[in-house]
C-alpha cells in the first residue's frame, strides 16, 4: 500500500488507478484533476452520471489487506461488496470539495434525482464524507425508507448510525430492520447500543406475533440478552424448546449472555449447545446466517 494513502479519497483513488485500464482510467484521471480545481457544481454531477458508462460495474477488487487500510484510515469502514462505479462516484465526490456545507448541499442535489443504485452509492459512503454530523436528517431519511436495499446500505456493514444516531433514531433503526426481514448481524454498533427501552419495545412485540401465532426472528432475542429478568426466563423457554435450530441457539446465546442464577440453572440441560457455543460453532452470526440459509 502506498505510503501516500492517508484517506478515504486516497483509498479509492489507489485502488481504482489499481484496477482501471485504457480509457476508463484515462478518463477518471482527467475528471479527477478537473474536480479538484475551480468547477461549477454541474461539472460534478455530470462527471456523478457519467461513471457508470466510462468505468463499468464491475466488482471493486479489493484484498484482505485493502479492507484492512480503509478500517485503518477511517474506524469501521467495510468497502466489502463495493463496485468500480461506486468507489468511483465517491472518490470524484471527495475530490470536488473537502467542506462540510458545499458538500452536503451537492449531496442533497445528487439525492433528489438519484435511481436506486445511486441512493445506494450516497448512502454506503455516509462515513466517509467529511463533517460528519451534517449527514444525520440524510441517513434518517434514508433509514425509513421502504426500499430495502436502500435502507440497508444506512444499516448494513456502515458505522454512521451507531456513530450518529440518537437512542430514538437508532431502535427505530433495529425495528424496522426486523419488520422488513432484515438481518441484524450485519449493523455495526449493534451490541454497544442495545438499550432497556429496545428491549422492552421487542419483548413486547415478541408477545404480539405470538398471540397471532406468527415467528419472530430469532435474532431478537440478541438486543434483549442484557436484560433478561426472571420474567424474560419464562419467554425464552419457548425458543429453547423450538424444534428450529437456529431458535434454540439464539435462546442459549441470550441465556447464557445474562449470566442470571435461573438462566443459568436451565442451560443445564443443553450443555451440548453450551459447548458449541464455547467452541465458536454457535454465536449470533451463525444464528443470521442459519436465518437466511435455512
Amino acid at each position: 500500500m502506498k505510503d501516500t494513502v492517508q484517506t478515504p479519497r486516497d483509498l479509492l483513488c489507489f485502488w481504482l488507478d489499481r484496477q482501471l485500464d485504457g480509457d476508463a482510467k484515462a478518463w477518471f484521471a482527467a475528471q479527477a484533476d478537473k474536480l479538484g480545481k475551480a468547477h461549477a457544481d454541474r461539472d460534478l454531477y455530470m462527471a456523478v452520471s457519467l461513471v457508470p458508462r466510462k468505468i463499468g460495474k464491475d466488482d471493486l477488487a479489493l484484498t484482505a489487506e485493502d479492507l484492512d487500510a480503509a478500517d485503518a484510515v477511517r474506524p469501521g469502514w467495510d468497502p466489502s461488496g463495493w463496485s468500480a462505479d461506486q468507489a468511483a462516484r465517491l472518490a470524484l465526490m471527495l475530490t470536488s470539495t473537502a467542506d462540510g456545507e458545499t458538500f452536503n448541499r451537492r449531496l442533497d442535489q445528487l439525492c433528489t434525482t438519484a435511481d436506486v443504485r445511486e441512493l445506494i452509492v450516497f448512502f454506503q459512503g455516509l462515513p466517509i464524507y467529511p463533517e460528519q454530523t451534517r449527514y444525520v436528517d440524510r441517513a434518517r431519511e434514508g433509514a425509513r425508507t421502504n426500499m430495502k436495499a436502500v435502507f440497508e446500505a444506512v444499516a448494513h456493514r456502515n458505522p454512521y448510525a451507531a456513530e450518529n444516531f440518537d437512542l430514538n433514531a437508532w431502535n427505530q433503526m433495529v425495528l424496522k430492520a426486523i419488520f422488513v426481514g432484515s438481518a441484524l448481524a450485519p449493523i455495526k454498533g449493534l451490541d454497544e447500543r442495545r438499550n432497556e427501552e429496545l428491549a422492552t419495545t421487542l419483548v413486547d412485540y415478541a408477545h404480539e406475533r405470538w398471540a397471532a401465532s406468527r415467528a419472530i426472528t430469532p435474532e431478537l432475542w440478541r438486543m434483549v440478552a442484557p436484560y433478561v429478568d426472571e420474567t424474560l426466563i419464562e419467554d425464552l423457554k419457548r425458543p429453547l424448546a423450538s424444534e428450529v435450530a437456529a431458535e434454540r441457539h439464539a435462546a442459549v446465546l441470550a441465556l447464557r449472555e445474562s449470566g442470571d442464577a435461573t438462566a443459568v440453572s436451565l442451560l443445564e440441560d443443553h450443555q451440548d449447545l453450551l459447548r458449541d457455543v464455547e467452541e465458536g460453532r454457535i454465536s449470533w452470526e451463525t444464528v443470521s446466517r442459519d436465518m437466511e440459509n435455512p
